[in-house]
């Protein structure tokens, strides 16, 4: 059974930092790229950030740009930095895998991701 499992999500206030991390089980995510997209209240879920499997670059949504740093911690998992946390960052947080992303605007387009987590949700007070 293949599995995406987040974790390290809570309550923080503004300002603050939260980890986030992903682990794949049940086959090879080895050349898998790995991103994080996230659901908010009422609204659609969105691209965060992704990390191809060489794990070389990292993609970014401009509202997380310098405040979030996605990083590939082995062949299975990734894990998501995020600092200087705002309200509006309050969402259910998920990770996903995708397999033979060749451009650059696939990375943000969570049709072409094969695997999700169940989420984790992250909140982030005023």
């Amino acid at each position: 059974q293949v599995q995406l499992v987040e974790s390290g999500g809570g309550l923080v206030q503004a300002g603050g930092s939260l980890r986030l991390s992903c682990t794949g089980s049940g086959r090879s995510f080895y050349r898998d790229a790995m991103g994080w997209f996230r659901q908010a209240p009422g609204k659609g879920r969105e691209f965060v950030a992704a990390i191809p499997w060489t794990g070389y670059t990292g993609y970014y949504a401009d509202s997380v740009k310098g405040r979030f740093a996605i990083s590939r911690d082995n062949s299975e998992s990734t894990t998501l930095q995020m600092s200087d946390l705002k309200p509006e960052d309050t969402a259910v947080y998920y990770c996903a895998s995708a397999i033979g992303l060749k451009y650059t605007r696939e990375y943000s387009d969570l049709t072409r991701y094969d695997y999700w987590g169940q989420g984790t949700q992250v909140t982030v007070s005023s």
